[in-house]
């Protein structure tokens, strides 16, 4: 966060919960985490775990700042009764370093993720993971360089830049259709996005994926997260999706 760009609370709580009630109208149940006022970054749900199949790793923050959050994620899950959730022993922060395509668990580093978090994440949950190397510190989390637009049919877009040279040879390898974001819209982190597979919820300042988006057949549907963004995410990074 820039302390020089102060947070308008009040147009951030808006911003927020035209996020909640979009999702909802679309017709998505959204459940939400109780704030914990001492811990402000909770805004950023999806840093919390990492859920697939119904099974869910939580996170180990690599900022002491965040650490108390980890818990409040796993309470949640074991109140509403999920049973198969696993305390991590590795730092990952989540579905902020995670990404969940049809035949893969995508998996960042290099900037806050331990790379043993991702042997741990492939034994919990019997998946493959594809490790990817994050070379640019303004794309720190996995989640603002990638994003997947249907996970039923391994269908993604990504910014290069942001990779090093073997991970984009790999990326390219696995995902050659795969739609490549500009620069441009990377820095308006239009990567940070959520889809259903039909519906591409991602910052309106991501003007340059719109029209490849439609090509393809989704809708994508710009959300202005302005307040939030000064903290350093957008769509992906407030939603963390329940994979039952």
């Amino acid at each position: 966060m820039d302390p020089a760009k102060p947070v308008d609370l009040p147009l951030a709580v808006a911003q927020w919960e035209d996020l909640r009630d979009r999702y909802r109208s679309l017709g998505h149940t959204v459940e939400v985490l109780e704030p914990h006022p001492e811990l402000p970054d909770m805004v950023f749900a999806a840093n919390g775990a990492t859920v697939v199949d119904g099974r869910v790793l939580g996170a180990r923050f690599a900022y002491p700042e965040r650490v108390p959050e980890a818990a409040v994620h796993l309470d949640w899950f074991r109140d509403h009764g999920w049973s198969a959730v696993q305390e991590p022993l590795h730092i990952n922060e989540g579905e902020g370093d995670f990404a969940v395509t049809a035949s893969y668990l995508l998996a960042g580093r290099g900037f806050r993720a331990s790379p043993l978090s991702h042997g741990e994440a492939q034994e919990f949950f019997g998946r493959p993971v594809i490790g990817l190397d994050l070379v640019d510190p303004r794309y720190y989390h996995l989640d603002t360089a990638l994003a997947v637009l249907d996970d039923r049919a391994d269908d993604v877009m990504y910014y290069p830049g942001a990779f090093s040279p073997g991970s984009r040879a790999v990326l390219r390898h696995l995902f050659p259709d795969a739609l490549i974001a500009t620069g441009r819209d990377a820095e308006a982190l239009g990567l940070n996005a959520v889809s259903d597979g039909r519906h591409v919820l991602l910052p309106q300042a991501a003007l340059g994926l719109l029209d490849p988006l439609r090509e393809r057949g989704y809708e994508p549907i710009g959300m202005d997260l302005s307040e939030l963004l000064k903290g350093g995410g957008s769509v992906k990074c407030c939603t963390q999706e329940l994979r039952g």
